[in-house]
């Protein structure tokens, strides 16, 4: 149950540091796999803002806990942290600090080192970002040897690195854990994908370096594993794969999902698949790489369209990681029910809990797909998973 604002008076104030990349995430939804060196591109396909929205379903579930009447705010100006704040009704302070009108990554480390300056001193940093956002907190902090504990709140696209929680409203349970002393303080791999390799379908990734930050289990969402290269592994998602294209209707849509196991699919249908994009199969063909838009306008009849998708390994996500492209709304159109998700044995095996997770940024879509959902991870062997 929530607690009152009046049951944190005996608790020590502690000062937190309140980070927003306004620009995070905007290139997910239009396709572009990320958003570093391609925000006017992205605007310019009709992107729009992810990041600020998230920050304030965080400080909306933090202000109802009552978590904030006795805690020290200090954030960024304007769209990165201020307005979000304000808008939300939480009394915060602004650093004094020039920033550029389309915020970039010297903006946020500038923030980090006033944040970590003996003048402020925080106890926290809670960032609202992607991977790239917590690269460049990592730089700074690095710069100054500070080792603040640091919270990611995901608003970017990939999120591969272990610093985030799994969504804003589990971020709020972890941070009011960190303030209650109940939260382990550990090392989060900070790893980052090279964007511009991964438009190219190339998956390339690099370890940066450790963030400490509060873990609580099954809130943290961990760092991405790749896909053991074994036979046993290629063989199963080739039975995957081959029990699949068995039961396809010929009539109908797929919406494909990123990577291995639904592109051995497509491998054995022969047609192309973009490993780290999302592509649509119809009419025995192909198009690839398209967004929430190209979907939109393709599919007609949503009664005889499919989704197939394949969880992140180690991190259970199935929506809301790398294939923002299939958006709530087409979540929505599409139901639950014609969601067809593929893991391999050793995926299942490495979930934590045994639990998949979602967070597409709708508290609607995401309400429709918790409970339960039927997994396929063998020929004609499914089961059934829980849905978080």
């Amino acid at each position: 149950m929530p607690r009152k604002p009046q049951e944190w008076t005996e608790s020590k104030m502690q000062k937190i540091g309140f980070i927003v990349n306004p620009i995070a995430g905007m290139g997910g939804p239009v396709g572009l796999k990320g958003t570093d060196n391609v925000l006017e591109k992205a605007i310019a396909l009709g992107a729009k803002p992810v990041a600020p929205q998230r920050a304030k379903i965080f400080l909306k579930k933090i202000k109802e806990r009552g978590i904030t009447a006795e805690n020290r705010f200090i954030t960024c100006p304007g769209p990165m942290g201020e307005e979000e704040t304000r808008e939300v009704g939480i009394n915060v302070e602004v650093l004094p600090m020039q920033r550029k009108k389309r915020t970039t990554a010297e903006d946020t480390k500038k923030a980090v080192t006033i944040l970590t300056s003996e003048r402020y001193n925080v106890d926290l940093i809670v960032f609202v970002g992607g991977d790239g956002t917590a690269r460049d907190i990592l730089d700074a902090l690095k710069k100054k040897s500070s080792e603040t504990p640091v919270l990611g709140i995901p608003a970017g696209v990939k999120m591969y690195s272990g610093i985030f929680a799994v969504s804003p409203i589990e971020a709020a349970e972890v941070f009011e854990a960190f303030l209650k002393g109940e939260a382990e303080i550990t090392e989060f791999e900070i790893i980052d994908a090279d964007e511009t390799a991964i438009r190219s379908d190339r998956f390339t990734i690099r370890l940066h370096g450790y963030l400490k930050g509060p873990y609580l289990p099954m809130r943290i969402q961990g760092t991405k594993e790749t896909s053991p290269e074994t036979i046993d592994e290629k063989e199963n998602q080739f039975a995957i794969a081959k029990f699949v294209i068995e039961n396809m209707k010929p009539d109908a849509v797929y919406i494909l999902g990123p990577g291995t196991t639904v592109k051995t699919l497509c491998d054995l249908l022969g047609v192309k698949k973009t490993l780290l994009g999302v592509d649509l199969y119809l009419n025995g063909k192909v198009i690839n790489d398209v967004n929430e838009e190209a979907i939109l306008k393709t599919v007609k009849d949503w009664k005889n369209a499919w989704i197939i998708v394949s969880p992140i390994g180690g991190q259970g996500i199935i929506f809301g990681r790398g294939n923002q492209q299939i958006s709530p709304e087409i979540i929505k159109r599409v139901g639950k029910n014609r969601i067809i998700a593929l893991a391999t044995k050793s995926k299942i095996q490495r979930l934590k809990g045994g639990t998949l997770r979602i967070d597409t940024g709708d508290l609607e879509a995401d309400e429709m797909l918790r409970g339960y959902i039927k997994v396929l991870t063998d020929y004609k062997e499914w089961r059934l998973l829980p849905v978080k």
